[in-house]
Formats: structure tokens, sequence, C-alpha cells
């Protein structure tokens, strides 16, 4: 049976050519349409097995200024599909700087399980200041579940060079499949999203972090879907890389999966 999957974008710079070729190539590899979009629908007829998000709704970047960006809140309509693709069982998977959508919407970081932040916020009670990234960082993935089908032939470990992220994970509420052992305990090697959004890109000059977390992909329920984040996905070099489409191939047909 034909695999439907809708691939979510927007809000966010990227290499769309790079990008959707990921998709071409999976497609000539698995019974799988694809079909990209910049709003998740769920159409009454032939709805999608799986949603991949690699969007970030909920920000509008106003340039600089005292307030560099403005958080609105999702419509209801927004937030029904989430609740529809939950009670479908519709998979979901979640992409990179996904986790940093709908900040003002608590409910999208409790369905996700994280949420980096590009300004200081409170999240379960708790303040954080704006969240930490590092761009082109050659870093090696650690296999937590090599049992797990998002991992399937995979080696025990492997390298990437991609963006990592400084930013808080619910740890208890994830089932986690995979690490970095890049020092995320160490806030100085990350730059402050904060300052970058004021025109400050790769400072971190009087700003500090948490310790964040070293899981880079993890899975949960989600009603009755399978969701799946993988923070791996910031341009062509990852897109390109042999490991990071197995686990992408892997995780779409996991997610599908009832």
């Amino acid at each position: 049976m034909t695999l439907r999957l809708q691939v979510v974008t927007g809000g966010h710079p990227f290499e769309a050519r790079e990008f959707f070729e990921v998709f071409d190539r999976l497609a000539e590899s698995e019974d799988l349409v694809w079909a990209p979009t910049t709003t998740p629908t769920i159409p009454d007829r032939d709805p999608p097995d799986v949603v991949l998000f690699y969007d970030m709704p909920g920000l509008r970047f106003t340039g600089g200024g005292d307030q560099p960006v403005i958080f609105p809140e999702p419509t209801p309509d927004q937030r029904r599909v989430f609740d529809e693709l939950q009670r479908l069982g519709i998979g979901m998977v979640f992409m990179h700087h996904a986790v940093a959508s709908w900040p003002a919407w608590d409910g999208f970081a409790e369905l996700v399980g994280a949420r980096f932040h590009y300004q200081p916020a409170t999240l379960r009670g708790v303040d954080y200041p704006d969240s930490g990234y590092v761009f082109d960082v050659t870093h090696t993935v650690e296999v937590i579940d090599t049992t797990h089908p998002i991992c399937e032939g995979l080696d025990g470990s492997f390298e990437l060079t991609d963006e990592l992220y400084c930013f808080p994970v619910f740890a208890d509420d994830v089932v986690p499949v995979m690490r970095t052992r890049f020092p995320v305990d160490d806030a100085g090697r990350f730059f402050s999203a904060d300052q970058a959004i004021r025109g400050r890109r790769d400072s971190n000059e009087g700003w500090t972090h948490p310790a964040g977390s070293d899981l880079v992909a993890w899975v949960k329920r989600a009603g009755n879907s399978r969701l799946a984040y993988l923070q791996f996905g910031d341009g062509p070099v990852t897109y390109g890389d042999a490991n990071f489409r197995r686990i992408l191939r892997n995780t779409i047909l996991w997610s599908a999966s009832p």
C-alpha cells in the first residue's frame, strides 16, 4: 500500500532544492508519494499517513529593536489540526528548527517534548534564557537503542556535520533513540539565539544557559499517533549524508505504522 507523506515547510529559511531532493530520492526507493505544503492539512479523502514538520510557525521576526520577534498564538483551527492528527493516528515527524514552533502555546512543547527559545521564557514553571545554537559541527552521534526501527542499518555511532542546539528537553516524557557526544553541558560552545536575531550572529557575550540535553532523536506517543523528533537537518551537507537519509527514511516508515 502506497504511503502518503506531507512535508510542511515555512517560517525558516532553507535550501529548498536540496531538501526536496531528499524526498524525491526516497520516493524512488520506497512505495511512497509526497507533497509539499506550507500548511498542514487533513483532507477527508486520502489523508496523509505521515506529516513531516520542517516549519517554524508562531514567530514573526521584526528585524531588530526592543522586540526582535513577536509570538502570535495559534488559531483554534491551527490547534485543531494537531488534535485531529492524534485522533486519526497519523504519524508526526518534527525536524530540526520545528522544535521552536508556537512558543506562545505550551501545548506544542508538550506535544513534541521540548522547546527551542528565541527569547528568554518560562517553560513548566522554570525560567530559561534564550536557547543556544552552533553551526557546522562535526560531532559523534551515539545510537542509544540499536534495536529501534529508526536505527535500522546504523552502526553504534557515526559522525554527522550539522547545527546543534542547546535547549530544554522533557527527557522523562520521551523515549531516547540517539544522543550526541558533543559537550552540551558547556554553554560556552554555543551562541545566543536572541543576539543572533538582533544582528549579532555567533555571539555569546554575557549569555549563559543551563546544561542542554544530549538527546538528538527521540520518540513518543501522541494520542493515537507515533511521534518522532530529529534534531538533524540544517542544510545541504546534512541532507546529503547517507546516515541522515537512512534515519529519515526509517523514521517516516516507523511513524506510519499503526
